[in-house]
């Protein structure tokens, strides 16, 4: 039979000596064999014991309780839980990254934004996340939740979106009327990305313009002001009598 000194142990598992020691003197690892000396070695069984502690630390149990389940627990029975630890952990990780995504896509949107703001515009969400759905049937869901911008993706479509707007704000900040090359550009790359999110679509597009411009409150969409949304209409009407 083969056996692990304790040296050994501790560099291929990472964890230290003393804390074999301790396991051991707690009877919670107790190696098979101890030469005259004092010296432990591990064996294969042990070393299958040991994973099944560290799975189950790792899963934040007290020590006392992991000595009460160790015998009674399989190993398969402890990689199932360590699994489902782990994928709530993910399930975790994927919404505080989401949320990051928002919080940069937000002040991307509104450099000068509150902290009030901003609090606000995250509840509000939260709360009302995807109320637009119920304005669509199915396949337009479909569609549409693969397609649209989202401020929790920095995606380059997002991206773009965003940059769009940004330029929009900036021509009502400089009093730059819709009807004017700046207009006229907007127009453009909004038609572009459009035709790329819509998929040539009219029809779903004209409906979701409609449902974009009733109350964020109604829809969970982001908050866009109605002064965008007038140079918006505007611009798209002044490209489309100008662009032949």
């Amino acid at each position: 039979m083969k056996y692990w000194s304790t040296g050994e142990v501790s560099k291929q598992r990472n964890i230290s000596n003393r804390t074999l020691r301790y396991y051991d003197q707690i009877k919670l690892l107790t190696p098979s064999y101890k030469d005259d000396y004092g010296k432990r070695y591990y064996s294969e069984e042990d070393l299958f014991k040991l994973e099944k502690i560290l799975i189950l630390k790792s899963l934040s149990m007290p020590l006392e309780d992991i000595q009460h389940l160790l015998d009674q627990l399989s190993y398969k029975q402890i990689l199932i839980s360590h699994y489902n630890h782990l994928q709530r952990q993910l399930t975790e990780l994927e919404t505080s990254i989401s949320n990051t995504s928002t919080l940069i896509n937000l002040v991307s949107l509104e450099e000068t934004l509150s902290w009030e703001k901003l609090v606000e515009l995250i509840d509000q969400s939260k709360q009302s996340e995807k109320k637009w759905m119920d304005f669509f049937n199915d396949d337009e869901k479909v569609h549409l939740e693969n397609n649209l911008p989202n401020l929790s993706e920095n995606d380059y479509l997002t991206a773009q979106y965003i940059n769009l707007i940004k330029k929009i704000e900036s021509c009502i900040t400089l009093t730059i009327p819709p009807e004017s090359v700046e207009g006229y550009q907007i127009a453009m790359n909004l038609t572009a990305l459009s035709k790329e999110t819509f998929q040539g679509d009219a029809q779903l597009e004209n409906k979701f313009w409609e449902i974009r411009k009733l109350p964020s409150e109604e829809t969970g969409l982001f908050p866009i002001s109605n002064e965008v949304l007038e140079f918006v209409e505007r611009s798209m009407d002044f490209f489309s009598k100008n662009k032949d």
